[in-house]
């Protein structure tokens, strides 16, 4: 991706019939050399005339569905500020053609994220931006819950042979060393196991910058999502250019 769309041409079965009826035209003289030659180039230019007709076909965009929470849904932001309008703008920049179908809700956890799961994968996406778990955080749900829906979703995300980029969280010191322990792990070891991208934490230069949040100190406004597309975006190129093109 990147390149050129490919050019898929092609002549109808009605335009091969216009082609065969100059081959097998009933006339006394068919059969002669010279006819022969004459429909030979007719036919070669009808042909050329009928691919002229419909010189292309483009491939269609990638289609990339974020699967998150209020951080990539937009919660507090014009839509002009929003992760999925500026990773459209940025990876459009950097010469892709993508579609971001945003599938996050704020409040979700990644029980949540199971229960909408088939509904969501209705839209036929391409590529998976998975970035759940900060909720589970903020209610303090039980880390072996967050991996076993995480992994969920890794699996069948796998078994519909989708790639997924896995942006992971980071359990914060208030929660205790034990928490910590058990949940930061998840996200690298899931994406170690189905071979997936990884963004090891959503919030990287975000998290506790008040630059870089709205008032309520958890959600980023415009500079703290610029931030976020800045740290998805290499990755995203990555995955995308090892992705056959969707069409094609």
């Amino acid at each position: 991706m990147g390149q050129p769309n490919h050019i898929k041409s092609r002549v109808t079965l009605r335009q091969y019939g216009v082609i065969a009826r100059v081959f097998n035209s009933p006339t006394r003289w068919r059969d002669a050399p010279l006819a022969r030659s004459w429909r030979f180039l007719t036919a070669a230019m009808i042909t050329l005339f009928m691919v002229a007709a419909h010189p292309a076909t483009a491939a269609e965009p990638v289609k990339i569905m974020l699967f998150g929470d209020s951080l990539l849904a937009g919660y507090g932001l014009a839509d002009e500020h929003t992760v999925a309008t500026k990773l459209t703008a940025a990876l459009t920049e950097k010469g892709q053609d993508v579609t971001i179908i945003n599938a996050s809700v704020s409040g979700a956890t990644t029980a949540g994220g199971v229960s909408r799961l088939a509904w969501s994968l209705s839209d036929e996406p391409d590529l998976i931006v998975l970035a759940l778990g900060g909720n589970d955080i903020l209610r303090a749900i039980d880390p072996a819950n967050t991996r076993e829906n995480l992994t969920t979703m890794m699996a069948r995300f796998d078994q519909a042979d989708l790639p997924v980029l896995l942006a992971g969280m980071i359990a914060p010191k208030s929660l205790g060393p034990e928490y910590a322990a058990a949940f930061d792990p998840i996200y690298p070891e899931l994406a170690a196991e189905y071979e997936a991208g990884f963004y090891p934490f959503l919030l990287a230069g975000v998290a506790g910058d008040p630059a870089m949040n709205q008032n309520d100190g958890i959600h980023p406004n415009p500079a703290g999502v610029d931030r976020i597309v800045e740290g998805l975006t290499p990755v995203l190129l990555e995955m995308l250019e090892n992705t056959p093109e969707h069409g094609s």
